[in-house]
């Protein structure tokens, strides 16, 4: 049985080379990133070594990495002259990638083309990464519906991932991550529930980050109006672990089952658990490493 971390990330040479041709952001100046909405961030070359992280990879004892293009840099949401090129970068670096390593392909949200996504999927990626700020609402979800057809056609499953975090870079550097991350994960919960679910019936999703937390709000949720919805567990929908504990992953759990959490470690930004299980114990362990990542990733259980 293959142990899953469904959540990496991963910049190759190609990736590299097309941020540091641009002028404007999202643009690499050597190893310091520049983005709208973050101040800059200067990005350890080792982090990104390829062969360190396989080595990383097979001292956790994880047989498969899924790696995912970075969503908060904002490449989705360029005008398709400008993605395209940095999309497909992506794509030819993550494809060209050795073992352990596989990855979920990426898609322009500000123009939607079907056409390119389901090219770029024929790749042999596993699924589709969106960003979270893409599919918070009504609107979002009627955009990118296209994209989810063409999931849904191929059985393939969605990564829902933070997207760029909004307003200027002044506070503290852990700020987006802590609020506008977590702000977009939330509603991009709820967002699916209301909107997603009912035009997307047999789409399997996985949102990143314990789905900023949402899940937990399920008692709120029913005292609003949700009423027999709210006690209701989609078996289609899951939520992967990164950057939280113990405490948080056994407060998920309590509200959503074992069979919901997959392990998504968010390297190099954030580390594997020392105990997979996060303290819950063996078969815990195995639900999120082994037999959850197996059903979101193939359906089956």
């Amino acid at each position: 049985m293959t142990s899953v971390d469904v959540h990496q990330h991963l910049w190759t040479p190609e990736l590299v080379a097309a941020l540091r041709e641009r002028r404007e952001p999202p643009f690499l100046d050597g190893w310091t990133l520049y983005l709208r909405g973050e101040p800059p961030f200067r990005i350890p070359p080792a982090d990104h070594d390829i062969a360190r992280r396989a080595e990383l990879a097979a001292a956790d004892g994880t047989g498969r990495v899924l790696v995912s293009l970075s969503a908060p840099i904002g490449v989705e949401w360029l005008p398709a002259a400008e993605a395209r090129p940095l999309l497909d970068a992506y794509h030819e670096g993550s494809a060209g990638l050795p073992k352990p390593f596989g990855a979920w392909a990426a898609a322009g949200v500000r123009d939607i083309d079907a056409d390119a996504t389901a090219k770029d999927l024929d790749g042999g990626f596993v699924g589709l990464q969106l960003p979270a700020n893409a599919l918070a609402d009504a609107a979002g979800y009627a955009r990118c519906a296209p994209l989810l057809d063409l999931l849904e056609e191929r059985d393939l499953p969605l990564f829902v991932h933070p997207g760029p975090a909004a307003g200027g870079p002044e506070g503290p550097g852990w700020w987006p991550a802590m609020v506008p991350y977590v702000q977009q994960m939330h509603s991009a919960w709820f967002a699916f529930r209301a909107f997603g679910r009912p035009r997307h019936p047999r789409l399997r999703v996985c949102f990143a980050l314990l789905a900023g937390l949402a899940p937990l709000h399920g008692e709120r949720f029913a005292a609003r109006g949700g009423g027999q919805e709210a006690a209701e567990v989609d078996p289609g929908v899951f939520v992967d672990t990164s950057s939280y504990g113990p405490r948080a992953v056994d407060a998920v759990v309590r509200a959503l089952g074992t069979g919901a959490v997959v392990q998504g470690s968010d390297r190099p930004y954030a580390e594997p658990p020392l105990h997979p299980g996060f303290g819950l114990g063996g078969a815990a362990a195995y639900a999120f490493r082994i037999a959850n990542p197996r059903r979101l990733l193939t359906g089956k259980g």
